[in-house]
């Protein structure tokens, strides 16, 4: 999958903020771009992860189908 990332870079302390614009709850930073983008990685997993938590609870003890679907 592919996610698009909102960088700033942060005139105070030099360091680079990022956001998933699909992901909005999973933001970051890193001393270098490179750093950013590990923890974005991180990041993301750990939005899904809780997404997924969420969704599973939502639904819990309910009669529901589940299917996936391929973009």
């Amino acid at each position: 999958m592919k996610y698009s990332v909102i960088i700033e870079k942060d005139e105070k302390t030099g360091w680079y903020v990022g956001q998933c614009c699909e992901f909005p709850a999973a933001i970051s930073q890193g001393q270098t771009l490179k750093e950013l983008m590990e923890n974005m990685k991180e990041a993301i997993d750990l939005a899904i992860e809780c997404q997924k938590d969420e969704i599973k609870e939502t639904y819990k003890g309910r009669k529901v189908l589940h299917r996936n679907l391929v973009l």
